[in-house]
């Protein structure tokens, strides 16, 4: 790949290397930070023809030059057995619409039959890491956002690095419409639930609001239809961590997700219970996407229906009503 070349204004990020190269690189073809450190770290990164650590401040007038190399391959293997529902597509993105108990990206416990490896047989992605934050990056191509194991729903991957960081920047700033629809165990109410978000300190696989220190969590909650001693709601997410949907509502309002493995507890009535068992998973479906193509600038949104397994569950809290 060919060297580009820039001279450091007083208006750019001086304070680290890294930094810096995302902001030039912004110009021309938008990198990640993972990236810029990568080649920072392999020398195709000089300052006033010197190769530098990622970690220096930059003067004024400096010149910098940048010589991108390829990403690093995904050891992900194609696997075209896996059932792939593309909603949309086009040559920098695709939406699709994912099944219960498909995990989106290989991670321990689940190096195969995955969400990436299927969209690797579908073709059409660089192989980059797609989380600057994250060190395997690179088992996830095009992955900017995720659905738990037991969520159903719709879900957008980039095919390029310019479409996934432009993505990113989207979901940074909320700008992307996510509208959930849960059956919840209890009598949910309307609410806007906004708390601290965090890993639980004595449980690694869960999340909780009740911590001094966190990210920011926003639920915006909306109840449908009263059912058989549960609620039908839809959750708008104003923000996107890990499991925020079902820990605001089984910490907030008590009213956990209905077959939550993780934060629910097994119901007392009979009908909620041989339910939860038979979904075998949370009744939890990403049934709206909206946003802006970062690329095309066109206004985009989808909806998704239920799935057969969900709905036949409403069903029936319905007639046991």
């Amino acid at each position: 790949m060919s060297t580009q070349t820039f001279i450091v204004l007083a208006a750019d990020p001086r304070d680290r290397l890294d930094k810096l190269v995302v902001e030039l690189m912004a110009r021309a073809s938008p990198c990640s930070r993972a990236t810029a450190q990568r080649w920072i770290e392999n020398g195709r990164v000089t300052v006033n023809g010197r190769p530098a650590r990622a970690s220096i401040s930059v003067p004024v007038g400096a010149e910098v030059a940048i010589t991108p190399e390829a990403p690093p391959p995904t050891t992900a293997l194609p696997d075209a057995s896996i059932a792939l529902r593309v909603v949309y597509e086009d040559i920098h993105l695709l939406v699709v619409d994912k099944p219960a108990g498909l995990v989106v990206h290989p991670a321990k416990g689940h190096a195969e039959g995955t969400l990436v490896n299927a969209l690797l047989a579908h073709g059409g992605f660089e192989r980059a890491s797609a989380d600057p934050r994250d060190p395997i990056g690179h088992l996830r191509p095009g992955i900017v956002h995720r659905l738990d194991k037991g969520t159903s729903g719709l879900l957008v991957v980039a095919r390029d690095e310019r479409t996934r960081e432009a993505l990113k920047a989207l979901f940074s700033k909320h700008d992307i419409e996510r509208v959930y629809t849960a059956i919840v165990i209890g009598e949910a109410r309307d609410a806007v639930i906004d708390t601290l978000h965090g890993r639980h300190p004595k449980d690694r696989l869960r999340f909780t609001t009740r911590v001094a220190e966190g990210k920011r969590a926003i639920t915006r909650v909306r109840t449908v239809e009263r059912l058989h001693n549960a609620t039908l709601v839809e959750c708008t997410l104003s923000t996107g961590r890990t499991h925020q949907i079902r820990v605001h509502m089984a910490e907030y309002s008590n009213t956990p997700v209905l077959g939550d493995p993780l934060y629910g507890a097994a119901p007392k009535d009979p009908l909620l219970k041989a339910l939860a068992a038979q979904l075998g998973h949370q009744a939890l479906h990403a049934k709206v996407l909206g946003f802006v193509h970062p690329i095309t600038g066109e206004k985009m949104r989808w909806e998704s229906e239920l799935p057969a397994d969900f709905a036949a569950a409403l069903n029936a809290l319905r007639a046991g009503g």
